[in-house]
């Protein structure tokens, strides 16, 4: 208990901890303070009870009648007493009194006490004081001895005229003494005040600081890797919070990174496994019949015609897989496509008879307003209308399939429908329709050599386009695939890179 309780006082005061950098500073501030006001007051203390001495002093002056001075002055014939009767009932014992005269005459009438020297100013300073105003002023000066004094100088105006000029001095050390326990005092005063400061600051240090070390610890579990973490962001400090929901905010994108990272490393994962699996099936079947052929069935004109037919069969798929793969490696690094201003209407027209030929013996069906002008790359849109096209003849009757091909103007757009009426896709399917090789009957796909990218490169074509796709359908009725494309795409304000001249990816 000992240690833990030294071990939270080490790093409370700990130089480099923000706890102990506050209070520092916060101490430094205040002993300035004190330090700065303890100098003014000083200073306004010192004037203070300087000038209340010398008003004292011009009080016990002007108490005594005027007439009397140049009395006392003119007909000192003893002498300067030391102890006079004025000094017993007014003056102070450390005080000496001195009459000037208009001529300038200095008579001292109370000596210092002590065998102090009095002060004797010059006579320019007494000609100043019998002539200007006011008729009471005070200064502050040193005798021969090195002593400080305070000087009090008082004309005597007798029936409207000046007759003379009276000086009292007075030592000033009581006054010092008096500053001086007072400066102690307050030093006393403020020592207590920084030490009440410094116990009283550290509790309410330690509890402002507790959102922080809050955090800390959150940040030092996320550290850890439990990335579900979040910081509290009201905590009634404004700072704090705002910093707290920043820090959420910067989670929640990391988190939202890795897992997109995770989740394209598992596609990556899936996507090579199945391009795996759909290179190996047509190359080993190819292998299947190379060896039937080494072991004599060269020989035999129907065994070789339909082994070099499987083959010539498999090796199409195998280039139309890869020719597939290319194409989706260039679309993932630079999906880029020359837009161009036309109308998408008149491209489908120039595919009909394609596309009629394709559907065999299925009805087919144009419905294309027209003037559907939008941007669009004609190749690659070309590529979407026979994948969708393909993708609806795989899937009706031979017989009595129907496609529709509908082509309109919707949501400043122009959208793209291909419609059918075959067996349906199940809605458990409609989520990864456009993953990568996914095919809802794989034997059946295979028998037409599909290997499940055909609306994954759709999807990415409508994409780049800025475009949409988007799927209904219904077990035993159908499917309508939709593609909407802007009629003014900003996304691509110019050519961000040119497809390989070779069509290497």
């Amino acid at each position: 208990m000992k240690q833990k309780a030294i071990g939270s006082i080490t790093r409370f005061i700990a130089p480099r901890s923000l706890r102990y950098q506050l209070l520092s500073r916060s101490l430094l501030i205040l002993a300035c303070l004190l330090l700065l006001i303890g100098f003014f007051q000083y200073l306004y203390m010192k004037q203070f009870i300087y000038k209340n001495k010398a008003e004292s002093i011009h009080s016990q002056i002007m108490s005594i009648p005027r007439e009397a001075w140049p009395m006392m002055g003119g007909n000192n014939n003893q002498g300067a007493r030391r102890d006079p009767p004025m000094r017993l009932m007014f003056f102070s014992p450390d005080s000496s009194v001195a009459f000037i005269d208009t001529e300038g005459k200095y008579t001292l009438i109370v000596e210092p006490p002590d065998s102090g020297a009095s002060v004797q100013l010059s006579q320019e300073e007494y000609e100043n004081a019998l002539q200007g105003k006011p008729d009471f002023r005070y200064l502050i000066v040193k005798g021969d001895d090195g002593v400080e004094q305070l000087v009090v100088l008082q004309q005597i105006n007798s029936r409207g005229k000046t007759t003379g000029l009276v000086q009292v001095s007075s030592w000033t050390a009581p006054m010092k003494e008096v500053l001086l326990g007072q400066l102690l005092t307050f030093i006393a005063l403020a020592t207590i005040a920084l030490v009440f400061g410094l116990f009283t600051f550290l509790p309410v240090l330690k509890r402002t600081l507790v959102p922080l070390s809050k955090m800390v610890g959150t940040v030092e579990r996320i550290d850890a890797g439990n990335l579900d973490e979040r910081l509290p962001e009201r905590q009634n400090q404004l700072e704090i919070d705002k910093l707290s929901l920043s820090f959420n905010h910067m989670l929640e994108r990391l988190e939202a990174s890795f897992e997109a990272e995770k989740e394209a490393k598992e596609r990556m994962r899936r996507f090579i496994a199945d391009a795996s699996h759909e290179l190996r099936t047509p190359l080993t079947s190819i292998h299947g019949f190379l060896e039937i052929l080494l072991r004599g069935a060269a020989s035999q004109p129907d065994q070789l015609h339909k082994a070099l037919s499987s083959m010539y069969s498999e090796s199409e798929r195998i280039n139309k897989l890869v020719q597939d793969l290319l194409m989706l490696a260039r679309l993932d690094r630079s999906p880029t496509v020359q837009l161009e201003e036309g109308e998408l209407d008149l491209v489908i027209q120039s595919m009909e008879p394609q596309l009629r030929l394709l559907a065999g013996e299925r009805s087919v069906g144009f419905k294309l307003e027209p003037h559907m002008t939008c941007m669009f790359d004609q190749d690659k849109m070309k590529q979407v209308v026979l994948n969708l096209f393909h993708n609806a003849v795989q899937h009706t009757n031979p017989a009595t399939g129907h496609i529709d091909v509908e082509l309109g103007r919707v949501r400043g757009g122009v959208e793209l429908t291909v419609r059918d009426n075959g067996s349906g896709i199940p809605e458990e399917h409609l989520p990864h329709l456009f993953d990568r090789f996914y095919r809802i009957d794989t034997s059946r796909a295979r028998r037409y050599g599909g290997a499940g990218l055909g609306l994954s490169i759709t999807k990415t074509i409508a994409e780049i386009h800025g475009g949409t796709i988007d799927v209904e359908s219904e077990v035993g009725r159908g499917s309508a695939f939709r593609i909407w494309i802007p009629e003014h795409y900003e996304g691509q304000e110019e050519e961000r890179a040119k497809e390989p001249e070779d069509g290497r990816a």
